[in-house]
């Protein structure tokens, strides 16, 4: 019995590293998405060769065409999304903060992925601060897109363990690269399933 594939989006402004782990995931045929659309808020983002590389589409929106306003470049970026016909988005290293238009417009139906335990270390360089902070344990967290930064509801978090005297900021971020990607593939099954409890350490994390 074959299952509906969700179309959805990726949206990305470097090297794509979690789209590529999402990628991967659809292209097996019992997961319930396909990638219909790699987008980009920049023209020479390195995933968006990778993306091609695979015959996906994938485009570019640059931001800065839009010089200060941020929603009339999300305008044209719910334009091509809504021209693709996608249903479900998932930002995978899209360094923008968003407005209200487009979170509105994608409520329920965009999620992103946080390398920091929510809502604990919102925003950038959540390792270094990590560190700085003396945690004992820190990881990564899929939640929901809102305007808020990183404030949308948390749908699941993988965890790693934090070795002070010995990690440097970059060991501690290849170690929650890890569990980033097996976390995002999930939780984005798990949603588009309708159960968000169901991510669980037998996907191979270590889920809190």
């Amino acid at each position: 019995m074959s299952i509906r594939k969700t179309p959805i989006a990726i949206l990305i402004s470097g090297r794509g590293s979690n789209m590529r782990s999402l990628i991967a995931a659809c292209a097996e045929p019992d997961f319930p998405a396909s990638v219909a659309l790699v987008l980009s808020n920049k023209e020479d983002a390195a995933g968006l060769d990778y993306a091609r590389s695979l015959g996906l589409p994938a485009e570019a929106v640059p931001h800065k065409a839009f010089g200060k306003d941020r929603e009339a470049h999300e305008r044209a970026i719910d334009a091509r999304l809504r021209e693709a016909g996608i249903e479900f988005v998932c930002l995978a290293g899209y360094m923008r903060l968003l407005t209200p238009f487009l979170t509105d417009a994608w409520a329920g139906r965009m999620i992103n992925i946080h390398p920091s335990l929510l809502p604990v270390f919102p925003g950038t360089h959540t390792h270094e601060r990590a560190l700085e902070a003396g945690v004992r344990i820190h990881g990564c967290t899929v939640h929901h897109v809102t305007a808020g930064m990183d404030e949308g509801p948390i749908i699941a978090q993988a965890a790693v363990p934090v070795f002070p005297k010995k990690d440097s900021a970059d060991d501690l971020a290849a170690r929650v690269l890890v569990q980033e990607h097996v976390l995002y593939p999930a939780a984005l099954k798990a949603v588009l399933g309708g159960n968000s409890d169901s991510v669980s350490s037998e996907d191979g994390l270590l889920v809190v």
